[in-house]
């Protein structure tokens, strides 16, 4: 008996060893440290990593224009016929698009504010004088760029060509059209399509997870060349990035979610302490649609009208991120800081309009952030692509705490869209108070 339990105990423990080494975020903080390593090291051998990393992002940029198609024509899609759903609809997209805009403006000024990236020592002047050259005459063509020519530029001339030359914008203007149209379909017609649509999705995701288990290669190829080019600023820029980013989040529930939460007379304290399980499972899993299901049982129970819930929640999955939009806005001013890349008050608000776009179209899975920030860059022509590769690196970390502003920012979007339209009961949270989990014993994980 002792012997066959010693025997199980082994086993078990041989079960975690196996579960963590297959952990993507245990492999690439490993390869992290390798990376760190080699390129202190051996600097010279490090920079010679460089190709390991440029091959992962030219795999993730192949997925890039389909999946933002995808994504954001089938939430268009998601967010139903406006006219059908009434002022519930339109109220939520009002709001939607004012918290969007000012969580995205948010990580902008804090980003500059903080100077996060400019003590890396300008990567492309120090280590790729060329790129960076390329990236600094890119940012002054489109400084002299026209409006009439930008605007021209959104719109494309050919469906294909649009996917093939990688114009994201003018992906998005498709998508966009697309899913207007499928929307403009009786349901019966328009059914078989979305439900093609979201295999193809579903399929897609499939193919970029397949290309995320190469992340640790890529990361440490990237680690190395960074730190063999420039020794510990990088290190010491990443680390700073990430803790600021974190200080970020922390304002923004607070500050920003909290006096929207006090102006409609709910406690944000309280709601956080009822979602404390979902909020839990957030920081293990990274993943908003982890949750997604749980707070479609729990957000009725607290106050909000299931059919209310059942409109706005999904739809802010597509088209309320705040953490995403903080992501990126913060992300964005790293890249330029630790690039050189000078970027005027004019290309930052350019920036942030094509962000208002791209970041619908992020994904509600772990890492989807990240694609949709990498299209952002893609989109600009000013940023450098292969940056990407270095904040990869530490996406981990970063994206525990904007699935959790994800999660967060939706049920107070939801409850606030109850309160304007008259969608919520006051008195359900006092009875929610006796048992705190609604969801039923057999469904609780």
């Amino acid at each position: 008996m002792t012997a066959m339990a010693d025997i199980g105990g082994a086993d078990a423990k041989c079960g975690k060893e196996r579960s963590l080494l297959g952990n993507l975020g245990f492999q690439v903080a490993v390869s992290m440290a390798l990376g760190i390593v080699v390129g202190l090291v051996w600097p010279d051998f490090a920079t010679s990593l460089k190709i390991l990393g440029d091959i992962f992002l030219r795999l993730i940029k192949t997925a890039v224009a389909p999946l933002v198609f995808l994504t954001v024509a089938v939430g268009v899609v998601a967010a139903g016929d406006i006219k059908r759903v009434g002022k519930v609809g339109l109220t939520a997209m009002i709001y939607f698009e004012i918290v969007s805009t000012l969580a995205l403006a948010l990580g902008l000024v804090f980003g500059n504010l903080s100077g996060v990236g400019r003590n890396l020592g300008h990567i492309s002047a120090s280590a790729d004088a060329a790129k960076g050259a390329a990236a600094a005459a890119k940012a002054a063509e489109a400084s002299h760029t026209t409006f009439a020519q930008f605007l021209l530029n959104v719109f494309p001339d050919n469906f294909v060509g649009a996917f093939a030359r990688g114009e994201l914008l003018q992906v998005l203007v498709i998508a966009l059209i697309f899913g207007f149209g499928l929307m403009a379909l009786a349901p019966a017609k328009r059914a078989p399509i979305e439900n093609g649509l979201n295999i193809i999705s579903t399929a897609l995701f499939e193919f970029i997870h397949i290309i995320m288990r190469l992340a640790p290669i890529g990361t440490f190829g990237a680690i190395a060349y960074a730190v063999g080019s420039n020794g510990t600023a990088v290190l010491l820029s990443l680390i700073y990035f990430v803790a600021a980013f974190y200080v970020l989040i922390i304002l923004f529930i607070a500050v920003v979610l909290g006096t929207i939460c006090a102006a409609f007379r709910f406690s944000l304290f309280d709601l956080l302490r009822y979602l404390r399980d979902e909020i839990m499972i957030m920081l293990g899993t990274a993943s908003s649609e982890s949750v997604l299901p749980r707070l479609l049982e729990k957000l009725p129970a607290y106050g909000a009208s299931k059919q209310t819930v059942g409109l706005v929640l999904p739809t802010g999955y597509a088209f309320n991120l705040d953490g995403t939009s903080l992501f990126m806005s913060m992300g964005v001013i790293f890249l330029a800081n630790a690039y050189g890349v000078s970027l005027s008050w004019q290309q930052e608000l350019g920036i942030l309009a094509i962000m208002l776009l791209t970041s619908k179209g992020a994904a509600t899975v772990s890492g989807g952030s990240f694609v949709v920030f990498a299209a952002t860059v893609t989109t600009t022509g000013i940023l450098p692509v292969e940056g990407l590769a270095l904040i990869f690196g530490v996406y981990r970390f970063l994206s525990i705490a904007l699935a959790t502003c994800n999660v967060i920012g939706n049920a107070v979007a939801t409850i606030v869209v109850a309160k304007l339209t008259g969608e919520f009961d006051d008195g359900a949270r006092a009875r929610t108070a006796i048992e705190p989990n609604p969801i039923p014993k057999d469904d609780r994980s």
